[in-house]
């Protein structure tokens, strides 16, 4: 790719499929994913939560998958299929996945953890190699179909509407989020979108956006910082007492 149009992701992918085709692009992306890098410990302290979590994530990696399994964590997975209104969904006590519409996708989201890969996964079975919402086209179908309501499965509208989210590694100059976030709210009606981010740096632009969406912003947080004060919440009060 010239060296002048470097930078953005979408634009990078959108040339190397435009120059190789979308066969190499997807496998070149299966080449990067597949490396066995270790769950971080952000992972590792969302699959030792003891309640249910439905982790809507836009990352390829199995980080999240790996480390439920490594703690023998039942997980559901359900994965977006790129170009067609459907889902890839792995049971959590199988090991090959069904293909889903979106709306016929039936999961008790109250009795087993789900991580749901908005924008494709990485898929490890021999012979596959993924799904990936990744150039610009693809964002454009994807955005399409989701002003149409075909996208996001029919199972996660009432979680939407009634859990609070925590935003971590996400900011709101990605227009791609706001249009999730959109979206989100739309299943939510008049009911207000309580919930939290947690960013680095201070961006007083992005606050507003953060906040016309009722998402209260906590700045000056790594998210290692922000894992730390969570293990101190998790340990608990008696805990703390016990260090000092």
């Amino acid at each position: 790719m010239p060296t002048d149009e470097r930078g953005e992701l979408t634009k990078m992918a959108q040339y190397y499929e435009a120059v190789r085709g979308p066969d190499p692009l997807r496998r070149r992306l299966r080449d990067i994913f597949s490396h066995e890098q270790p769950p971080t410990p952000l992972h590792e302290f969302l699959a030792d939560v003891p309640e249910p979590l439905l982790i809507v994530t836009t990352n390829y990696d199995d980080l999240m998958e790996r480390a439920m399994r490594a703690r023998r964590k039942p997980c559901h997975v359900v994965v977006h299929i790129t170009d067609q209104e459907k889902v890839l969904w792995w049971p959590h006590d199988d090991t090959e996945p069904k293909e889903v519409q979106t709306d016929e996708l039936d999961l008790e989201l109250d009795k087993v953890s789900v991580v749901y890969k908005m924008h494709g996964a990485i898929d490890r079975r021999q012979g596959m190699v993924g799904q990936y919402v990744i150039t610009e086209d693809d964002y454009v179908e994807f955005l399409t179909r989701m002003t149409r309501g075909s996208v996001i499965p029919t199972i996660f509208a009432d979680p939407f509407q009634s859990r609070p989210f925590l935003f971590l590694g996400y900011g709101l100059y990605d227009w791609n989020l706001r249009v999730i976030l959109n979206r989100i709210q739309e299943f939510r009606g008049r009911t207000k979108f309580r919930s939290w981010a947690i960013e680095t740096l201070r961006k007083p632009v992005e606050q507003k956006l953060w906040n016309a969406r009722g998402v209260d912003v906590y700045h000056g947080l790594t998210l290692e910082e922000f894992l730390a004060e969570l293990e101190k919440y998790r340990d608990g009060p008696a805990a703390e007492e016990g260090k000092s």
